[in-house]
């Protein structure tokens, strides 16, 4: 279907500029996770099929592409079965608006249902860093320098406000109150929470923002990267490449920081500690800012410490089990014990 050729260009600008924003009133998130999706994929039809730019149509983004794409990246990048599905249903979802478009490309829709999601292999031992770990983490970057000022506050604010990643890099200067030791957070779904910060890390926020916003505009992404003499948000990637510099270094001086931290794992992290600390699911759950609840219980699943404390504690003084059990045979009788031992 060749003469389809040039419709893949101006529906993915409007799946990107009228139906995700203004149909579908998406996330700011959920756009930059499918526009990340699309770069990714195209990058890789470009690189590593040898497909111009310009010439993409929808006959190269077949099942056998996608699924040749999510393969590549899975072994590249080690995207778990979570982050590729996500991809292939961002991908997919562009497919099933040009169709809704224009009937006559269901055609290429009805093809991609051929890949398969990839099962997940999840449990609910959930990893993350103790307090120690996290305090010798956190210790690593020299807040003496400017990057190293930037990183401490970075990862500091994120275990302390339990942020994601994409929150973190959605913020602006004016999203802290440093008079209120609070955080305005925009979640997933354009969800706003407010959540409480400690004064150990105000104090750090106002070191960052008198060396790094001296001129104090409240506008500006809290952090940034320079372009062409412009404050630009930092990228996720930039993120995971110092924490997996960070994590390298404070291995070394403590071998309880995991081989492969993430940025997610502050969050983890944190969520976890609070709920040890004995924060109920339920405040925890709104702290986190998840939609669903029942998404919380993995942190009550995932400690074991508290279920071997709560054992112990209702247990304690409680002689059922021990006076319901038999005593063996051979209790103080020496002749069958002797026995048993000789085997005769």
């Amino acid at each position: 279907m060749r003469k389809n050729k040039n419709v893949f260009w101006p529906y993915l600008r409007s799946y990107f500029t009228v139906y995700l924003p203004k149909q579908r009133n998406s996330s700011p998130h959920t756009i930059a996770a499918c526009k990340d999706t699309w770069n990714l994929m195209l990058r890789y039809l470009s690189v590593e099929k040898g497909i111009g730019m310009a010439g993409i149509s929808m006959d190269d983004i077949t099942a056998a592409a996608v699924t040749d794409f999510l393969d590549y990246m899975t072994e590249k990048k080690g995207w778990l079965p979570s982050t590729r599905n996500h991809r292939l249903s961002c991908i997919r979802s562009f497919f099933n608006y040009a169709a809704c478009q224009e009937p006559v490309l269901y055609v290429y829709a009805d093809a991609l249902k051929a890949v398969p999601a990839q099962k997940s292999r999840s449990s609910h031992i959930m990893k993350y860093m103790s307090q120690d770990a996290m305090k010798s983490l956190l210790a690593v970057p020299d807040p003496r320098t400017k990057t190293g000022l930037r990183d401490q506050f970075f990862m500091s604010l994120m275990y302390d406000a339990a942020a994601r990643d994409c929150e973190m890099l959605a913020m602006h200067l004016s999203d802290y109150n440093a008079e209120s030791h609070t955080l305005y957070l925009m979640g997933k779904g354009a969800k706003p929470r407010l959540v409480p910060v400690s004064t150990e890390t105000t104090a750090l926020f106002a070191r960052y923002r008198d060396r790094m916003h001296p001129e104090n505009d409240g506008t500006a992404p809290m952090f940034y990267t320079m372009h062409k003499h412009a404050k630009s948000p930092m990228s996720d990637d930039n993120v995971a490449r110092f924490i997996k510099k960070y994590a390298e270094t404070a291995q070394k001086r403590n071998p309880a920081i995991p081989d492969r931290v993430s940025p997610h794992m502050f969050r983890k992290s944190r969520a976890m500690h609070l709920y040890q600390a004995g924060m109920p699911l339920a405040m925890l759950s709104e702290f986190l800012g998840h939609e669903d609840p029942q998404t919380t219980l993995i942190y009550a699943r995932a400690d074991v410490e508290m279920k071997r404390d709560a054992l112990c504690r209702a247990t304690e003084g409680n002689d059922v089990l021990q006076s319901n059990m038999e005593k063996p045979i051979w209790e103080n009788d020496a002749d069958i014990i002797g026995r048993l031992c000789r085997g005769y």
